[in-house]
């Protein structure tokens, strides 16, 4: 469970990931999936490949729908539904969907929370936001000594121990990521000169009197 995960799926950006299609397809098969009618199916019960997307916001509908569209050239019967918030919010909190798009925000410091993501306690317990449904004692433990870290440096190697289990289980399927921060803002900001490790905190920027004034009308 701790040996060094597996790198995630490239693509060309085509749209059409037909090597990883390839080895998803043998992937399937040697799991007892079959394709009869174009349609992918449980090789000893007949039951298709089905599931559901929910989102709660259209803007993500041009994320997924390539993702249904690849899964669908598998023979897998993938829907997409947009719900509002309030159907959302109830059905995540009662774990009442196939899949959804979601993330755990982290800090540089984890520690109790990891309870709530991911160990066994929180697997039932309505409004947890252990989504995927993890009860794994290995994980559990994990996340006991991540809580116990005596020092920061036991701290970063538990909490990096933890990370390589959760990849391993292959629980979660990479959707997509930004690697910066999109800001747009008047230039009449000053700001610190140490940045933050990890993307940007306008609470810690001032109005400078001097950029400010060039920016009302008539200013030379």
């Amino acid at each position: 469970m701790l040996e060094a995960p597996e790198p995630p799926p490239s693509t060309d950006g085509s749209g059409w990931p037909r090597q990883n299609l390839r080895k998803a397809f043998e992937l399937l098969k040697a799991a007892d999936w079959d394709v009869r009618d174009l349609k992918l199916v449980d090789a000893k019960t007949g039951r298709p490949f089905r599931f559901e997307i929910m989102l709660v916001s259209p803007a993500f509908e041009r994320i997924v729908l390539p993702f249904k569209r690849n899964l669908e050239r598998l023979g897998m019967d993938v829907r997409v539904r947009l719900v509002d918030q309030s159907q959302y919010i109830n059905r995540v909190r009662q774990f009442d969907f196939d899949m959804i798009i979601t993330g755990w925000g982290q800090s540089e410091s984890p520690g109790n929370e990891q309870r709530d993501f991911w160990g066994s306690a929180a697997k039932e317990r309505q409004g947890s936001r252990n989504y995927i449904g993890i009860a794994n004692p290995a994980i559990d433990a994990l996340i006991e000594l991540l809580i116990e870290a005596p020092s920061r440096e036991s701290l970063v190697a538990r909490t990096r121990a933890l990370d390589r289990a959760l990849l391993a289980g292959k629980w979660v399927v990479p959707n997509w990521h930004l690697a910066a921060q999109r800001i747009l803002y008047w230039d009449k900001f000053g700001q610190p000169a140490v940045t933050p490790y990890k993307g940007a905190s306008v609470m810690t920027w001032w109005i400078d009197p001097a950029k400010a004034a060039n920016l009302r009308p008539g200013a030379s």
